[in-house]
């Protein structure tokens, strides 16, 4: 649309809005903000922690316990659920403060003219029709329509994912032109890297391209965490478990005629309270407490607290490029001068460090004329500056990214304009759109150059000679044929080539005229890229080795998407563009089948809109992916936010980003998620470590007291003693389990199938043989000392349990190699459990108070070393098991566990 179409349409013109036309265009559009992010109050983040089958089937056990005159179980029970949930609640409030720290305000004021006044206000209270005005550094407070500029570039990475800032006029478009080709407007959230601009508010608030991408994410629903899916799975099979038991020993008890209805009732609720794991869900959320403090440890901030464990379940990592895969700073890596030869430059980000090497041997470029020269018109044709945060040790670029990498390649050589003595700025002409070229008149001494750089091809055409060791040379068909197929091969390895040229004027020259960009001396190119994080490509390999599939999702051009992808081994270095990448206007030409076939096989997508990445996310999910999508930019929002998993940059990513996503980066490094997913797979293997643990006790008690009272016999254990046994023993030892580490073989295994539960039916034949133990060796102490009485029988069945859980921990350290492989000291937390875990249990048996509230008799030193003996046969037995399953020898036999 024209610019006078656009000032009618919106009753304004160049001389603004006046004060009642405001007050009108306000009522009709709003106040210029996003509707703030609704953030879970500390109440409402404590009640969450609530929302949990586990904790439903405790508080009615501890009912149950109230009805039945259990006073202090029921108090120990509540205890367990407060516990619980405040490891949850104090867990997810940490988060939430540290990603608070990391959050960073959007524009707050703008300059706009009313009434033909110019006035300075709060961004929020920008109306459609008003004009505004912007120059280099600003941000853009609103999507406006260009109406007047001068050498205008915009950043526009956050939004479109595009790294290099676009160029931008007033010219008139196509209606149906996209987002990120709209060269006549500029958007909210966007800033302005050079030039300025003059621009009449078309949208406001929701309206503009980010308000339509925040309205996008509020009508997203968040599904439950892969963790919380299979905790409530883990509660109906302890739900079942406990009802079945409790059901069994009633059926027993009542065909035995032993009992009497209201003595065996008692007796079969007894059962169904023992059966839950009662401290399993302060467990679980302890488990997940620690591999949240070990994911920050690594610069993965938590922010959802049960998002933990679904890391370890991704099987596809749908990411951004700039700033997530890239470090979004422009750096030339290559150099080339009339002599041939091309030159590396080593270095990354702006850091002004680095070498120049030809054919690998690294040079001094001050004594190479050639390079030196081209170094000087790169430090001297330029407005940018390095900033360098000595305390962190952080260098950063203020103006223009492409001038700022110009800046820091001739830092690398010792070259510093500013500080020169041979070099005087006399006039500049900042990057200029039409002419594609910038220039700077400098006084060398007694003379004077014009310094230009720009476009390569239009450097090429202004250029009459080049500049050799031999002097300058005419630039004949053979030797710009030359040059252009060094640009064309740096362009199609993802390279922003900057050509370099000068030309000498008159001593008496202080301005630059069009006229004189013409008959230049060629000095060189530049190739310069948004380079990738170090590391990257490690971690994308440790993820293809981890059976994690990750795929590129990108506002950018396809052939530097291509590039970048290969260069961190997404892709094959022998890949094509027709094989493994795909644009956006291609990808909507496909019907849904199709569609579905690109996406499980193509793993670069380029210059992609919001909508687009979402599509993607949400198909990958039905078709059974379990998806992490990274990403720093706006753009990315609506796809962090759909995806199973969202990952977001804590320091180059915007707020929308962060708010949308279960884990921030705090370090905005692609590796750092590799960590993530690894420690996600040992939260699995630690949750399920612990769960069968605890079963384990559970599963002998209930088939000891099963047979006891089949045979009429008094229960094994007291209430109060099953207890103690649940929480305290199991308890301390279940925490230290919840600490053990990964046995290095995590990252070689698939992803954790997402319908896999925590208890399933693999490991039951080495749980039912450790209850089966335990079980026997309650039952042979009961008859042995029941005869003595019934107070030694318990004793002793309470030690027996206790001590076989001892042993069994160190079995459950890990599921398939032997305790003695991976070392009885190896994790300091299991033996300070077991140690403390017989400390309580000697004081329990012997002090007084104690003795009287379990029950317990005396028991001589004799019996006690007996019965530990007899508990360590769970130790011996769990080798002997990993032994034969290691070597393939273990016998299959069909047990069918019940699934829910």
């Amino acid at each position: 649309m024209h610019i006078e179409a656009v000032l009618h349409n919106f009753e304004t013109s160049e001389n603004g809005l006046n004060d009642n036309k405001v007050k009108i265009q306000r009522q009709k559009f709003g106040w210029n903000e996003l509707p703030e992010i609704q953030k879970e109050s500390w109440l409402k983040l404590l009640f969450k922690q609530f929302k949990s089958i586990l904790v439903f089937i405790l508080i009615v056990a501890a009912l149950i316990s109230y009805f039945t005159g259990h006073i202090i179980d029921m108090y120990v029970i509540f205890s367990v659920v407060i516990i619980n949930s405040m490891i949850g609640f104090i867990q997810e409030l940490k988060a939430e403060q540290a990603v608070s720290s990391l959050r960073k305000m959007l524009v707050q004021r703008a300059r706009v003219i009313r009434d033909a006044k110019e006035y300075i206000i709060p961004s929020r209270e920008l109306v459609p029709g008003d004009i505004i005005i912007l120059e280099e550094g600003e941000n853009i407070p609103a999507d406006a329509r260009i109406i007047d500029f001068k050498n205008l570039q915009v950043s526009e990475a956050s939004l479109t994912g595009e790294s290099i800032p676009e160029s931008k006029n007033k010219g008139v478009l196509p209606k149906e032109t996209i987002l990120a080709d709209q060269k006549n407007m500029l958007f909210k959230g966007t800033f302005i890297a050079g030039g300025y601009a003059k621009a009449v508010v078309c949208r406001t608030g929701l309206d503009t391209a980010i308000g339509e991408i925040a309205e996008t994410i509020s009508g997203i629903e968040r599904k439950k965490t892969n963790f919380q899916k299979k905790t409530d799975t883990l509660a109906r099979q302890m739900v079942i478990l406990s009802i079945t038991s409790a059901g069994l020993l009633f059926f027993v008890g009542f065909i035995s005629g032993n009992y009497l209805l209201d003595e065996l009732l008692l007796v079969s609720i007894a059962a169904l309270v023992s059966v839950i794991p009662e401290g399993l869900p302060a467990v679980l959320s302890i488990v997940l407490a620690i591999g949240s403090s070990r994911m920050a440890k690594k610069n993965a901030i938590i922010r959802d607290f049960t998002s933990v464990e679904t890391l370890g379940a991704v099987t596809t990592i749908i990411t951004d490029k700039t700033g997530t895969l890239t470090q979004n700073k422009l750096t030339v890596k290559k150099v080339y001068t009339f002599n041939e030869q091309e030159i590396e430059v080593s270095g990354e980000g702006w850091v002004p460090i680095g070498n120049f090497s030809k054919n690998k041997n690294i040079f001094e470029p001050s004594e190479d004329l050639l390079v030196k020269q081209l170094l000087e018109i790169a430090a001297c044709s330029n407005n940018a500056s390095i900033k360098h945060d000595k305390e962190n040790n952080i260098y950063e670029i203020a103006g223009d990214p492409t001038e700022g990498a110009l800046l820091v390649l001739a830092r690398k050589a010792g070259i510093q304009f500013k500080s020169s003595d041979f070099f005087k700025k006399i006039d500049d002409l900042p990057f200029n759109s039409k002419l594609k070229l910038r220039a700077t008149l400098i006084k060398n001494n007694q003379e004077r150059f014009l310094f230009v750089v720009g476009a390569p091809e239009k450097i090429l055409d202004v250029s009459t000679s080049a500049a050799t060791e031999f002097g300058e040379k005419t630039l004949d068909d053979t030797a710009r044929q030359s040059i252009q197929k060094i640009m064309d091969s740096w362009s199609e390895n993802a390279m922003r080539v900057i050509g370099l040229a000068y030309k000498k004027v008159s001593s008496n020259c202080n301005a630059i005229e069009e006229t004189m960009l013409e008959d230049l001396v060629f000095s060189g190119i530049t190739g310069m890229m948004d380079p990738p994080r170090p590391n990257t490509k490690d971690a994308v390999l440790q993820c293809k080795n981890a059976g994690v599939r990750v795929i590129m999702a990108t506002g950018d051009h396809i052939n530097t998407a291509i590039a970048i992808a290969k260069s961190v081994a997404i892709i094959d270095e022998n890949s094509t563009i027709s094989t493994a990448a795909i644009s956006e206007q291609e990808l909507l030409q496909l019907n849904e089948k199709e569609f579905d076939v690109a996406i499980k096989n193509i793993s670069v997508f380029a210059r992609l809109t919001p909508k687009v990445k979402l599509r993607i996310a949400e198909r990958l999910q039905a078709l059974g992916e379990l998806v992490a999508k990274t990403g720093d930019g706006v753009n990315d929002a609506p796809a962090l936010k759909k995806a199973d998993i969202g990952i977001s940059m804590g320091i180059m990513g915007t707020d929308v980003a962060r708010e949308s996503s279960q884990v921030v980066l705090a370090d905005d490094n692609f590796a750092s998620i590799v960590n993530a997913i690894e420690e996600g797979r040992i939260v699995f293997s630690n949750a399920r470590k612990t769960s069968f643990f605890l079963v384990t006790t559970n599963f002998a008690e209930i088939i000891t007291l099963v047979t006891l009272v089949a045979i009429g016999l008094p229960m094994a254990l007291t209430a109060t003693q099953i207890l103690w046994l649940n929480l305290v023993t199991d308890g301390v030892c279940d925490i230290a389990l919840a600490t053990e580490k990964g046995h290095n073989d995590v990252l070689n295994e698939k992803p954790i199938a997402q319908k896999e539960k925590i208890l399933n039916k693999t490991i039951l034949p080495f749980l039912l043989m450790m209850a089966g133990i335990m079980t026997m060796l309650s039952l042979a102490v009961y008859f042995w000392f029941i005869e003595v009485s019934l107070e030694k029988a318990r004793t002793t069945v309470f030690i027996v349990m206790a001590f076989s859980q001892l042993f069994n921990l160190y079995n459950m350290r890990s599921l398939k190699k032997s305790v003695f492989k991976i070392g009885f000291f190896s994790n300091k937390y299991i033996n300070l459990a077991i140690l403390v875990s017989i400390i309580i249990m000697i004081l329990i048996i012997e002090l007084p108070f104690f003795e009287l509230i379990f029950s317990f008799a005396y028991i001589t030193v004799t019996e006690f070393l007996v019965l530990i003996g007899l508990s360590s046969s769970v130790l011996w037995a769990g080798e002997g098991y990993k032994y034969f399953k290691r070597k393939n020898k273990f016998i299959k036999f069909g047990c069918k566990f019940l699934i829910m």
